[in-house]
């Protein structure tokens, strides 16, 4: 997922997908502690894409209280 994308989405539609991410990240350390997975990569690239969304929703309440 790009920044650029994520720039694009509404405020509630970034809350959503910040839900979305960390829901599906919990769900798959909770299946990497009971067993191996097929791509534990995938683990990293959801804390980075939370890490994006996050970024942008800053970037919004700061755009928006400045000035």
């Amino acid at each position: 997922m790009k920044a650029k994308e994520l720039r694009e989405l509404s405020l509630d539609d970034l809350k959503k997908k910040e839900a979305d991410l960390r829901e599906d990240y919990i769900k798959l350390k909770l299946q990497h502690g009971i067993r191996r997975l097929e791509n534990p990569a995938r683990l990293r690239q959801l804390r980075r894409d939370i890490a994006r969304v996050m970024t942008v929703m800053t970037e919004r309440h700061s755009s928006t209280t400045a000035g």
